[in-house]
C-alpha cells in the first residue's frame, strides 16, 4: 500500500509538472502569436570548421552556444553544391532543377548561351520565395547580405517579397570598402533600392550592425530576417586582430579562421539582440551553410567527408545545420535522419500559420514534427542533386549513386561509409541500375537549363541511362 501511495504521489507530481509546463509555454506563446524567424546562411564554410562540429583550432563560441540550445541535424543537405542554385532551392522550397536553375548565374553562364546577357540570369519571376509567402502571412521581411539571385532590377529582393534589403546583388565582393564602387556596379553595397553607399570597417561586422538594428526596430511585429553572409567566401579578407588570435595557423587557414571568428562574433550579436528584446523564446533561429567548403580556394575542411564545393560527394552537399525554437524544440540533441534546406520554406510557412496544402508542389517538408519526435519516419526517402546538367546524384534511403561524366557510376552506403571510401557499384549492379533509372526518371521531369542550351543535357542523360538500363 505504501508503494502504491508513493507511485500515486509521483504520478500526480509528474502531472502537475506537465500542466505547469504547458501553462508556462502558453504564457510565453499566446494563441495566434507568430514566431519570428531568423535564417543565418554562411557561405562556403567547411563542414568541420566549427567548434560544435569538432574543430580543435577554429573558435566559434557563440555558434557553439547556439548549437547547445538547438536541434543539430547531422545529415543535412543543400539542394546544390554551389551558391546560386543552392540559394534558389532554399528560397523556393523547390529543387531548382525543376525550373532549370542548374548552375551559378555568372558571366560564364551568360557566355555559354549566346542570346543571354548577365543581367538576364536570375531566379525566375514565376517562382515565389519564402519572403513572398511570409509577407502574405503578415511578416516584415528583410535580407541582409548576399543576394546572388539576379542583378537586374526585376530580380531585386524588393521585387521578390522582401521589404528591406542591405547588401549586394552579386555573389561575392571585398570585405573592405571599394575606392571606386562605380566600377563594381553589382558588388557595391545597396540599401533598399539603388541607395548606394560603401561602408566603413569590416563587412561582416557591418552586416551584424544592420541585423541588430532590424531586430531592435521590429520587436512588436513578426519578422523574417534572412542574414545571408558572404563570409567565408573569397576574397580572403580578415581583420588583423582576428588573424592574431590563431598564431598556430598559417596561410589561408589562419585567414579563414579569422573570417569565421568574425562571423561567429556577428552571430553572437544577433542572438544577444534577440535576448535583449525578449524575443528569443518565440524566435526560430536556423544556422546553416550554402554548400560544402571549397578547400582549394579558401583552405576549408570538410572532414570526415570526401569532396568539396562543386561536387556531389558528401563534402560538397552536406552542411552544418542548427534549429533553435525554445518554445517548441528540445535543446542540444542530434537529429540523425537526412534533412534538406528545401525543408526550411515549408517549416517557416507552417510555423507562421500558413497552409502548405495551398502552396504549389514543394520538395521540402515541415521539419518541426520530425525534430520534436512526433513523426519517427524519414522526412525524405529520396533526395536528388544535379549540377550544370552534367553530374548528378541520388540518395535513396542510405544508398547513394553518383553519376559522373568521365567514369562509371559510383555507389555508396552512406550509413556505413560516410566518407564514401568504398565504391560498391561492382558488388551491387542491380542497385546501380535501380537508382540510375530513378534518377533518370526524375531528370526527365525537370526543366531544361535556363543558362545553357538543353540539347546536350538531354542527349547526355539519355546516353548514360542507356548504359545502365
Amino acid at each position: 500500500m505504501r508503494h502504491s501511495r508513493h507511485f500515486l504521489f509521483l504520478s500526480l507530481k509528474k502531472g502537475l509538472i506537465v500542466i505547469a509546463t504547458l501553462v508556462f509555454q502558453c504564457c510565453l506563446l499566446p494563441a495566434g502569436n507568430k514566431p519570428n524567424i531568423i535564417l543565418i546562411f554562411a557561405d562556403d564554410a567547411g563542414f568541420a570548421d566549427f567548434g560544435f562540429q569538432g574543430s580543435k583550432y577554429f573558435k566559434t563560441p557563440h555558434i557553439d552556444v547556439l548549437a547547445s540550445q538547438s536541434v543539430i541535424a547531422t545529415q543535412a543537405y543543400v539542394s546544390a553544391s554551389v551558391c546560386g542554385p543552392s540559394r534558389a532551392g532554399l528560397l523556393t522550397g523547390i529543387n531548382q532543377a525543376r525550373f532549370g536553375f542548374y548552375g551559378n548565374n555568372t558571366s560564364s553562364s551568360a557566355n555559354a548561351t549566346r542570346h543571354l546577357e548577365l543581367e538576364d540570369l536570375g531566379l525566375p519571376l514565376d517562382q515565389n520565395t519564402i519572403a513572398d509567402y511570409l509577407k502574405d502571412l503578415g511578416y516584415v521581411t528583410a535580407i541582409i547580405g548576399k543576394w546572388h539571385m539576379g542583378n537586374a532590377d526585376r530580380f531585386h529582393p524588393l521585387q521578390r517579397g522582401f521589404d528591406y534589403f542591405y547588401g549586394m546583388r552579386e555573389g561575392a565582393r571585398s570585405y573592405w570598402a571599394y575606392d571606386k564602387p562605380e566600377e563594381e556596379p553589382y558588388k557595391r553595397l545597396e540599401r533598399n533600392f539603388k541607395q548606394f553607399r560603401e561602408h566603413g570597417g569590416y563587412l561582416t561586422d557591418r552586416f551584424a550592425d544592420e541585423a541588430v538594428n532590424f531586430i531592435e526596430g521590429h520587436s512588436d511585429s513578426p519578422f523574417f530576417l534572412y542574414l545571408s553572409f558572404n563570409a567565408v567566401h573569397t576574397p580572403m579578407d580578415a581583420r588583423e586582430e582576428d588573424i592574431n588570435v590563431f598564431p598556430e595557423l598559417t596561410g589561408k587557414r589562419s585567414i579563414l579562421a579569422a573570417m569565421t571568428l568574425a562571423m561567429d562574433r556577428a552571430v553572437g550579436r544577433v542572438l544577444a539582440a534577440l535576448g535583449e528584446a525578449n524575443l528569443a523564446n518565440n524566435t526560430i533561429v536556423v544556422f546553416t551553410n550554402d554548400n560544402g567548403g571549397p578547400t582549394h580556394s579558401n583552405a576549408s575542411s570538410n572532414y570526415p567527408l570526401r569532396g568539396v564545393k562543386g561536387t556531389e560527394l558528401e563534402g560538397g552537399i552536406r552542411v552544418p545545420f542548427l534549429v533553435r525554437w525554445p518554445n517548441r524544440l528540445p535543446k542540444g540533441v542530434k537529429y540523425e535522419m537526412p534533412v534538406s534546406t528545401l525543408d526550411l520554406l515549408p517549416t517557416f510557412i507552417k510555423a507562421g500559420g500558413g497552409n502548405l496544402d495551398e502552396l504549389p508542389q514543394l520538395d521540402g517538408v515541415d521539419l518541426i514534427p520530425y525534430l520534436t519526435g512526433e513523426k519517427v519516419t524519414r522526412p525524405h526517402q529520396t533526395l536528388y542533386w544535379v549540377y550544370s546538367y552534367q553530374r548528378a546524384a541520388i540518395r535513396d534511403g542510405d544508398w547513394k549513386l553518383l553519376r559522373l561524366m568521365d567514369r562509371p557510376a559510383e555507389l555508396y552506403n552512406i550509413a556505413e561509409d560516410t566518407s564514401e571510401s568504398k565504391n560498391l557499384a561492382d558488388r551491387y549492379p542491380e542497385k546501380v541500375r535501380e537508382l540510375y533509372k530513378k534518377l533518370f526518371t526524375w531528370e526527365t521531369q525537370n526543366q531544361e537549363p535556363l543558362f545553357n542550351t538543353g540539347m546536350q543535357w538531354r542527349s547526355h542523360s539519355m546516353e548514360l541511362y542507356d548504359t545502365y538500363k
